[in-house]
């Protein structure tokens, strides 16, 4: 008996389901990264140049951060990889910049990579603190 043409042939499933797992595999390491900032408190950093890195699942991010008068007042972004959250790169310094905080909102469509960055400079203040925790005159 001949078989129907809307079935598909059992070779055709073996070739999805490799695919499949595939996808699954590259999915699972997609996992957003966690918040690690939030206000910095500028009595403890130091004024100076300092860089910080920090990675998630495909994303990764280079800054140089600028402090002057114990204030952020400069983010940059030595280097960012990311699948689609390029987006993110010329939002989140200045929204860090405006709110003093590593904790910023994230640009819609581009959350890791957003996420990342604030990592980033995040790593970058804490070696902007300086080891006297008291402010300074």
């Amino acid at each position: 008996m001949p078989r129907p043409r809307n079935i598909p042939s059992r070779p055709s499933l073996f070739r999805i389901l490799p695919l499949l797992a595939a996808g699954t595999i590259l999915l699972s390491g997609c996992k957003e990264a966690e918040i690690l900032g939030g206000p910095v408190q500028s009595g403890r950093l130091t004024d100076g140049v300092f860089e910080g890195t920090a990675g998630s699942g495909p994303n990764k991010a280079a800054v140089r951060v600028t402090v002057e008068d114990r204030r952020i007042t400069r983010v940059e972004i030595l280097s960012h990889d990311a699948w689609k959250g390029r987006k993110a790169e010329p939002v989140i310094p200045g929204r860090i910049v405006q709110a003093q905080s590593t904790n910023v909102e994230a640009v819609t469509g581009a959350t890791n990579s957003s996420r990342v960055i604030m990592n980033a400079v995040q790593d970058a203040v804490e070696k902007a603190c300086s080891s006297d925790p008291s402010p300074k005159e």
